[in-house]
This record gives C-alpha cells, structure tokens and sequence, in this order.
C-alpha cells in the first residue's frame, strides 16, 4: 500500500514509527574503537529464557516487541536454526549486549538485533560489537549485509549505522499495537513515548 503525503492517524492503542533500512554491499573498515575486556559468546540452540532476558534488557527502552509476541515453540526453533547466530556480548560473566546475525537468505545477512543494556551505552562498546558483526557476516559468502532501525531506537542508532558504513535504501511506516497495553512489558517502559489509549 502506498501513503499518500499528508497526515495519517494512527489508531488508539498502536505506536507508529518510520523505519530506515540500510545496507552494505562490501565490508565496511573497522572504526576505532576501544579496548574493552569485552568478548562474543555464541548462543548456542534454543534458550529462550537467556535470550528473551537480554532482548528484554536491551529492548525495554525501545520497545522491541517482535521476538516477545513469539510463541516459545517457535522462538525455540529459530533460535536452534543453524543460519541464525546469536552472540552475547559479555564483560566478564555480564550480559552486555546482543549481536544476532540471520544468514537465512542466500547470500545476504541480516543484522537482525543489535544493542546494549542502557548501563554499557555510550563507553565504545557499540563500536566494538560493530566491527565484530561486520567482520562475522562477511565471513561468509554474503553480497549483501543490512540492517533496520526506527524512529523509537536510541536517537544516535541511524547515524551510528551510517557512521559503521551502512547507506539507507528504504523507508516504511510500521503502526503496531503498543507493546505496554498487551503486557508485553510494563507501562513506565520507554518514557519518552507517549501511551495513546
């Protein structure tokens, strides 16, 4: 469906967002970036409780809801696929960030989650994880690696991808049910998004 220019109303009840999605269609160089005691830890088949625990850690603030509205059995399944690599970013036995990788179309990887608990933001650690994603996904016979974010992310994530070496190819609109009003997390989560019952 196409939207016309102009204004569009929203339903009661839903969030609406504009979503950029960027690509590379080469490896991009590493940035500077610090030396942190940092490390990837590959999460290996389905466990969904350690998964949804950091998805909900980092995602809280931005309301990310699409893995939380999965039944388990499914998120199991996705989460055993051999063309889905997740990676915690851990600082010693702490959970610090989520690096999810999705090669399930030939010849692409998705960035398909990529983020920090609010308390490693702003320290270099995105860069850090930034340059290990991209050095993971073009490992592999890859033409195309790409990414989405939306206008509910950190207010730096578009530019962050931009500056990591993504160009922007598209933008959507996504209305959604609000993540808050279906329980999927509490109300106080992402106080800089107003509820509109």
């Amino acid at each position: 469906m196409r939207l016309e220019s102009g204004w569009h109303a929203v339903p009661a009840g839903h969030l609406a967002s504009v979503v950029t999605h960027l690509e590379m269609r080469a490896p991009a160089p590493p940035r500077p970036a610090p030396d942190l005691p940092l490390r990837l830890e590959r999460l290996e088949g389905a466990d969904c409780e350690t998964y949804l625990r950091l998805y909900r850690a980092i995602g809280r603030d931005w309301l990310w809801f699409a893995r939380l509205e999965m039944a388990r059995g499914a998120l199991a399944d996705l989460l055993a696929d051999p063309a889905l690599h997740v990676h915690v970013v851990r600082d010693g036995e702490k959970a610090l960030g989520l690096v999810e990788l999705d090669f399930r179309q030939p010849g692409a990887s998705e960035l398909a989650y990529f983020g920090l608990v609010p308390e490693a933001v702003g320290g270099g650690a995105g860069r850090w994880m930034m340059n290990r994603a991209i050095a993971l996904a073009w490992a592999r016979d890859i033409e195309r690696f790409h990414v989405h974010t939306c206008t509910l992310d950190h207010h730096a994530a578009l530019d962050f991808y931009c500056r990591s070496g993504f160009v922007p190819v598209r933008r959507d609109i996504e209305i959604a049910p609000d993540p808050r009003l279906r329980g999927l997390y509490d109300e106080g989560a992402a106080p800089h998004v107003p509820i509109l019952r």
